[in-house]
């Protein structure tokens, strides 16, 4: 039963499903909203958190895309990973600078 479930919802977002994608985005919509953050610094908040946890490069192409359509620079956004080494460590950040640097170069 269960990966019946799994298997429409994954068939209807590889499928770009308005209704789903919709839901999707209003649920980020809301966080926002609920952060009491501007998009902007939301969107670096975020990429800041993707670095710590070591995300997948598709999690680095969106997030980046989010930051530069809420208005952050790609100096801001590197400075992310300045602000987070300490943190994060070097190897995460090290890690995490050619997604970034792909997403941005993608833009």
């Amino acid at each position: 039963m269960a990966n019946d479930r799994a298997d429409e919802f994954l068939s209807r977002l590889a499928d770009n499903n308005p209704e789903l994608v919709e839901r999707l985005i209003g649920r980020q919509l809301q966080n926002i909203e609920e952060s009491g953050l501007d998009p902007k610094l939301h969107s670096l908040v975020r990429l800041a958190s993707l670095v710590t946890l070591g995300a997948p490069a598709a999690s680095f192409a969106w997030q980046v895309s989010l930051a530069l359509e809420s208005g952050a620079s790609a100096d801001e956004i590197s400075g992310v990973l300045v602000a987070v080494t300490p943190t994060a460590g070097l190897p995460r950040v090290v890690a995490a600078a050619p997604e970034v640097a792909a997403a941005l170069a993608a833009h």
